[in-house]
Parts: structure tokens; sequence; C-alpha cells
């Protein structure tokens, strides 16, 4: 029975209901009398409740779809609408969850589309500072060591705290370039990489640690660099915002060839602070691999990041990225 009938027949049933009062034994006065006057207000109360009623139970998958498409995230895909009611219900439902695949099959392959020509123009910009900036800071601490070699003494201190200064910027400008390139991940592999990055990220404030579970399935470049990219923005998170003093880094293989992936630290917990463009950047990178993200407090305190991805990808867009 299509929604239009249905509402119909709902108030066909409150307009009939009234029409078998006035056949009824009650009479109505001229003018009314205060005993008949009660009776036809609470005939009409009793009415507009049922009505009301009745429209309620018709109308509740309407609101059950509506309140499915005000909670739909597209970073957060698979939910769908249960599908119950009259016929237009249905087929709206349906034309909702279809409408919800398209836009998340869509929104992977443009983020993979974004995060392909972010990670170009990471290597772009990575090569230029070792290449051009790398070298031109090479080159001064180079004529400033000659400098003070043969300056008077008065002097000399100062051209060699030049010197420690500009060799400090170097080393940033190096630190810089391996957080925008990984070469690690590509000349040894995810394994290295990560411990490589949890060393990277250890400070007198800040221990970070890493541990790899032997007997991992073979995983493609595309999902290990999702992978590392995660670890890597959950460690600075880690590191700038959650005041932790302990970060662990856990990669280790799950049943059905899956891999997890754990970033656990002992801060202040996310709580319900808002996600920002890390997180949400994290999340796309999940979708281009297939993997479910789960951003939340640990048992004991702090924040854990945890990745479940399969152990290889399913469609040719991580490729793309990875290239």
């Amino acid at each position: 029975m299509s929604l239009y009938w249905r509402i119909f027949l709902l108030n066909a049933v409150v307009l009939v209901a009234a029409a078998l009062l006035l056949l009824g034994p009650v009479t109505v006065s001229t003018p009314v009398l205060f005993g008949e006057a009660v009776v036809l207000i609470a005939g009409l109360v009793v009415m507009l409740i049922a009505n009301a009623v009745l429209l309620r139970i018709g109308l509740a998958p309407l609101a059950r779809l509506t309140g499915a498409m005000a909670t739909a995230d597209l970073l957060k895909p698979g939910n769908r609408t249960t599908v119950t009611g009259s016929t237009e219900v249905v087929k709206l439902t349906q034309a909702f969850n279809a409408m919800l695949a398209r836009l998340e099959a869509e929104r992977a392959t443009s983020s993979g589309r974004a995060l392909s020509a972010q990670e170009a123009e990471r290597q772009r910009i990575a090569q230029e500072l070792h290449d051009e900036v790398g070298q031109t800071l090479t080159a001064v601490l180079l004529q400033l060591k000659h400098a003070a070699d043969h300056a008077p003494p008065d002097v000399r201190a100062d051209l060699q705290q030049a010197q420690e200064t500009t060799r400090a910027g170097l080393d940033e400008i190096r630190r810089i370039a391996r957080r925008l390139r990984p070469g690690v991940l590509e000349e040894l592999g995810l394994h290295s990489a990560l411990r490589a990055l949890t060393t990277e990220f250890t400070s007198p404030r800040l221990r970070a640690t890493a541990h790899i579970t032997p007997g991992l399935p073979s995983l493609d470049p595309a999902t290990e660099l999702v992978l590392y990219r995660i670890t890597q923005e959950g460690l600075t998170n880690a590191a700038r915002h959650a005041r932790a003093t302990r970060v662990e880094v856990h990669l280790r293989p799950l049943p059905d060839a899956k891999v997890e992936l754990l970033v656990r630290d002992n801060g202040q917990g996310i709580e319900a602070a808002p996600e920002g463009a890390g997180i949400s950047g994290m999340r796309e990178r999940a979708l281009l691999i297939g993997a479910h993200l789960d951003i939340g407090q640990g048992d004991h305190g702090g924040t854990e990041v945890r990745l479940h991805v399969t152990g290889s990808t399913a469609d040719g867009r991580p490729q793309e990225m990875a290239r």
C-alpha cells in the first residue's frame, strides 16, 4: 500500500469515528449546554490524539531514514539504513543506500588521487630540500669553517657559533626531508621504517618504541605507505598534543591474513575533542586500502589508534597512490 493511501486511510478512520458519534445518543442543544460542550471537546481531543498516534506509526520509517541521512559519514563507510515500511519508503531507503555507496566509492577515488598528488609533491619538496637547500647549507658550513680557521681569535668564536647554528639548521632540513619522503621505507622495508620512525620521535620527554611481531603477511607498497603515514600521524599527535611520556607502536598479524597496527600512548586522551585534519587524513588513507580505523580512549587512559587491514588490497586505487 502506498504512503498516500496509508495516510488517507488513517485520517478516514478518524473521520468515520466522528461521524459515528453523530449517529449515537449524544445530542447538542441550542445554546450548547456545559455537559454537551465537555463531551464535544473530549471527543475532539481523542480524535486528535488518535490521528497523531496513527500518523506517527505510519511515518516512523521516514523518521528513521531522516536520522540515518543526518548521521551518514563518508569517512566511516558501511553503515546502511534498514529497509522497512511501505513500498515508497522501501524504494526511498534503497535509493539512499545506493547513493551512499556511490558517494563512498567516489570519495575513496578522489581521496586516492589527492593523496597520490600529495605524496608526489612531498617527494618533490624533499628532493629540493636535499639537493638545493641542503647543498647550499653544506657549502655555507664549509665556508664558515674555512673563515673560522683563518680568522683572528676575537672573531673565531662568533664564526664557530654561526657554524654550529648552520649545522643545526642543516640537520633540521634533513629531518624534514626524511619525514616528507620516507626513503627508509623504500630501501629497507616497513619494519625498519617503523623502528626508525619511533627512534626519530624519541626524546627526553617522550619514549617511543616499536614492537614488530614475526610472521606478518606480505603487503603491497601502497599498504605499507598507509601504515607508515598513519603511524607517523599517531606519533606526531602523541608528541605534540597528548602530553604523553610513552608511546608504543605494535604491528602484528591477525587471523584471516589480517594485520593490525596499534599506536598507543599514555597521554591525556582525545576525550570529546573534534577530529582535526590529521585524524581525517588517517581515515581517508584507511579507506584507500579498505581498512578499518578506530581511534578512541585506551583501557588505561591515553589514546589508541587501531588499524585493521587485509593482507592485500582489493583494487587498483592504492596502487595509484603508491606511484
